[in-house]
């Protein structure tokens, strides 16, 4: 009797993950993982704007969320629930939209459109990019939560998990973009290991104690980099500055990938991008999407950011939009090749723009 209590009290809490890693809905470490935060229906119940589709490595497409995305025992829970734990980590916050209690109210709006957690200890860790607004708390709330200004819409997560040698070039990534960074820490026992993410780190320091600091450096205009996840996948970050001042999708991504692409992105901001038919590549802004066929909602009620080739196996899920203002700013996207990941991905987009103007079922507007 005493032996079984013993090993009860030893067992860890649900939910605390001793290594550090993208976690499924069951706590299980996977490589990386897609989630598709549902938005929700009309006067529907608040619950409902919290339920969303996951699908990581052994998956055959988008599945139902265990739980709901508020949940500390969800995958979104479970990969980000470390970060309030003590321990020797590196952690970085950024969002363009950061939480309330971040105090620097206007800091953001010169810096890039750009969302993401970066968690990692001396052996491994993940980066998290995503879409959702004030997401996540700072380390000081001490505890895993997600934003009530983030039920409401759709939303987009891509989380990979990286050995450590990847996150010097990961902060590499996030200098072009010139995020705003909220929360930072990284020990002096993995400074030298990421000297990319110390500037970040002190950079947004220097930026709290001044209040004339100038907006995040950069150091180029842009940059793609492959980066090996832990499990040996290919992800290819593509990372803008303001100084690339144009679209991310058709004036780089989309040759880049050599391939048309179907995007969708946040509509209710001036300045939208019509879907470009050029004769060397289209990008096609999505008009009706349908995740997993589990609920058919329009693109103004999803605030993701993500782009799916017509063919080739290619989707790729960031933070920028396509709008003018944005090119202007840093931001930037996740692509990874993966045909069981981009069928479910391809199979969301039911209606686009076509170049005649008309909205059409995204086959027949690539026809134009």
């Amino acid at each position: 009797m005493f032996l079984s209590i013993l090993l009860l009290l030893l067992q860890p809490a649900e939910g605390a993950n001793s290594t550090l890693s993208c976690y499924d809905d069951q706590g299980n470490t996977v490589d990386w993982f897609y989630l598709y935060k549902l938005p929700r229906p009309h006067e529907a119940p608040r619950e409902e704007g919290l339920k969303y589709l996951l699908q990581e490595e052994k998956s055959e497409g988008w599945v139902d969320g265990s739980v709901l995305v508020e949940d500390t025992s969800g995958a979104l829970g479970r990969t980000v629930g470390p970060l309030y734990e003590e321990g020797e980590l590196g952690y970085i916050l950024y969002n363009d939209q950061p939480p309330e209690k971040d105090r620097l109210e206007n800091a953001h709006r010169s810096a890039g459109h750009t969302k993401g957690v970066v968690l990692f200890d001396d052996k491994q860790g993940f980066w998290l990019v995503h879409s959702t607004p004030h997401f996540p708390p700072l380390k000081t709330e001490g505890k895993f939560s997600y934003p009530e200004s983030g039920t409401q819409n759709g939303q987009n997560f891509i989380c990979v998990t990286y050995p450590l040698d990847r996150f010097e070039t990961i902060g590499e990534q996030l200098k072009i973009n010139q995020p705003h960074v909220y929360d930072c820490h990284i020990p002096e026992s993995l400074a030298s290991s990421v000297p990319s993410m110390v500037n970040l780190c002190k950079e947004n320091q220097h930026r709290r104690n001044s209040s004339n600091a100038p907006p995040p450096s950069y150091s180029s205009a842009n940059r793609s980099v492959s980066l090996l996840s832990l499990g040996g996948k290919e992800f290819i970050s593509f990372a803008k500055g303001a100084a690339f001042d144009n679209d991310l999708y058709h004036s780089w991504v989309a040759p880049a990938l050599q391939a048309d692409l179907l995007v969708q992105f946040w509509r209710r901001s001036t300045g939208i991008l019509e879907s470009d038919c050029d004769p060397s590549y289209k990008v096609l802004n999505i008009q009706l999407l349908s995740p997993g066929q589990k609920l058919t909602f329009k693109s103004t009620e999803d605030h993701s950011k993500w782009a799916a080739s017509v063919s080739g196996d290619w989707v790729c899920v960031g933070d920028i939009n396509r709008n003018e203002a944005e090119e202007k700013r840093g931001g930037g996207t996740v692509c990874h090749k993966n045909a069981v990941v981009w069928k479910a991905y391809r199979a969301t987009a039911l209606q686009c723009d076509s170049c005649s103007g008309a909205v059409e079922q995204c086959e027949t507007a690539l026809l134009y």
